[in-house]
């Protein structure tokens, strides 16, 4: 399993929507709970005739529209268990995600079987498992929806995955992400991405309301490789939202 570790752990850079070990301290409990009412206004309704920009517009709008496109930082931490291709046995660990902007910092603590640093401050990334190439985490997942009606940003249609709607984002230089939403709610359920010849997959399966931003809570990373699937099991534990974020933090030496 300890030779699967590095791809796995760019996986969960890349598609988590970040510090133990040498990280910063981890945020306590802000004591949030999904509201009896959300403050989320509802998303436009979805038909049969939505577009793709228009399902891009509805989904932006369930993940807190405005509110989410605003946010100064988001810091989860939680629990994470990783699984190598064709194994049923994981490797329980604890996870801190950190994300201002575009800038984001993953530490997993997986010991003794793995542990690992992972910073992308904006324009460059550096990772504490030598060797290992990773994409820059601004290109791909939720951070593109936020930019959909952006220029150099083009919407299209995909064919619907069961019951879910599905929608295109491409950016100027042809990074891709593939969204599938709940036409009920709007709700990102599932998105992924090709890269270097690989595909990066996240589905939600549970999620909360933190002050008008809708947080993934539980959700499932797949990395489809010529050995198998990796998967990784995220609950998150804590979240704290518009915390002031030194640039230290993400300071790459």
């Amino acid at each position: 399993m300890q030779r699967y570790a590095p791809t796995l752990l760019v996986l969960l850079l890349v598609f988590a929507p970040s510090a133990f070990a040498q990280g910063p301290d981890a945020p306590k409990s802000n004591g949030n709970a999904a509201p009896a009412v959300s403050a989320i206004p509802a998303a436009p309704a979805i038909t049969d005739k939505s577009t793709p920009v228009e399902l891009a517009r509805a989904a932006l709008a369930a993940q807190g529209g405005d509110k989410f496109k605003n946010l100064k930082s988001i810091w989860l931490t939680g629990d994470v268990n990783l699984f190598a291709p064709n194994s049923s046995q994981s490797i329980p660990g604890k996870f801190s995600m950190l994300t201002v902007g575009e800038k984001v910092r993953l530490d997993i603590n997986a010991q003794p079987i793995a542990s690992f640093k992972q910073i992308y401050d904006g324009q460059q990334s550096y990772t504490s498992m030598p060797g290992v190439q990773t994409p820059p985490a601004s290109k791909f997942g939720l951070f593109v929806l936020i930019k959909y009606d952006q220029p150099g940003f083009t919407v299209s249609a995909l064919s619907n995955d069961k019951k879910l709607r599905g929608f295109r984002i491409v950016d100027a230089e042809g990074n891709t992400t593939d969204f599938y939403i709940d036409p009920a709610s709007a709700r990102v359920m599932k998105f992924t991405s090709p890269y270097n010849g690989y595909t990066f997959g996240t589905e939600n399966s549970k999620f909360k309301e933190f002050d008008g931003v809708l947080v993934p809570v539980n959700f499932t990373q797949r990395l489809e490789m010529t050995a198998g699937a990796f998967f990784a099991e995220y609950k998150v534990k804590d979240v704290k939202l518009n915390q002031p974020i030194g640039d230290d933090v993400f300071a790459i030496q």
